[in-house]
């Protein structure tokens, strides 16, 4: 015990100057974090406040928060003595080894920028993309966020969505319902085209530039199909389609036409 009293009080101004040190890097560390998350949103409202898309101020905010990090860890490194230089070139030996192991993220990283820069999407939008479909809520450096109608959140990652077709629902204001509907080989054809045509003259909501189209579609094996195609605007693409559907069956019931269903007559021959 006496031989440890004696080496503290042999090296006193040495740990005291480590330990100023240390202590330094420290408070350098968790302030740099504080900044750090402060810089990014800050980005994130400047992005907002000049009515910049949402998804990609999140995404400048996450790349702006990795640097500004990067920068901290590297100044507590620095304050307790760590040659900064020499440890910025083992980083990047270390991060060319991690990069090749970890392509896939890369990958991911590189298809968010192409993202940003090509805009395919922006926050809010309803897409379909790599199997699935949401609304975009925001695109992180890695991955995007979608919520589905049924308010489940996906985590895509960047590259899944770049890899393939991306169709986007929301970019057009206005949007064509199509719908198949199909009457018995007895009914009047004009008679039905009529009915179809005074559900699609009495729904609000159908524009009326462009026209819609009624017409007759194939004659089916059960059915004479008619095609019925109005178009909307994009908001308003589900309950009108809803709406139409349930007054095309009763207009059709009203006025006596039937909408036949599949079925096969077998004749049985008694030898």
């Amino acid at each position: 015990m006496e031989a440890v009293m004696n080496w503290l009080s042999d090296n006193s101004d040495l740990i005291m100057h480590y330990g100023l040190q240390g202590l330094i890097a420290l408070v350098i560390f968790f302030v740099g974090i504080k900044v750090s998350r402060l810089c990014s949103k800050l980005t994130e409202k400047a992005f907002a406040k000049r009515q910049v898309d949402k998804a990609v101020g999140a995404f400048v905010a996450n790349i702006i928060y990795a640097i500004v990090f990067a920068a901290t860890l590297l100044m507590a490194l620095s304050q307790v003595g760590i040659e900064t230089t020499s440890f910025i070139a083992i980083l990047g030996a270390a991060g060319l080894a991690v990069g090749l192991a970890l392509q896939g993220s890369l990958s991911n990283f590189a298809s968010g920028v192409l993202i940003i820069i090509l805009r395919p999407f922006k926050s809010g939008d309803y897409i379909e993309a790599g199997g699935r479909a949401g609304s975009v809520q925001k695109i992180e450096i890695f991955s995007t966020e979608l919520k589905t109608p049924d308010n489940k959140v996906i985590i895509m990652p960047n590259s899944a969505i770049m890899s393939g077709a991306i169709v986007n629902y929301s970019r057009e204001k206005t949007r064509r319902i199509d719908l198949v509907i199909g009457v018995s080989y007895e009914a009047d054809l004009r008679e039905a085209k009529e009915v179809l045509k005074s559900v699609l003259d009495n729904e609000s909501r159908i524009l009326k530039d462009p026209s819609y189209t009624v017409a007759v579609l194939e004659l089916a094996d059960s059915s004479v199909n008619f095609v019925v195609r109005p178009w909307v605007n994009t908001s308003e693409y589900w309950p009108t389609y809803f709406a139409l559907v349930e007054n095309i069956k009763i207009a059709l019931d009203d006025a006596g036409i039937g909408i036949p269903f599949p079925q096969m007559d077998v004749h049985l021959h008694k030898d």
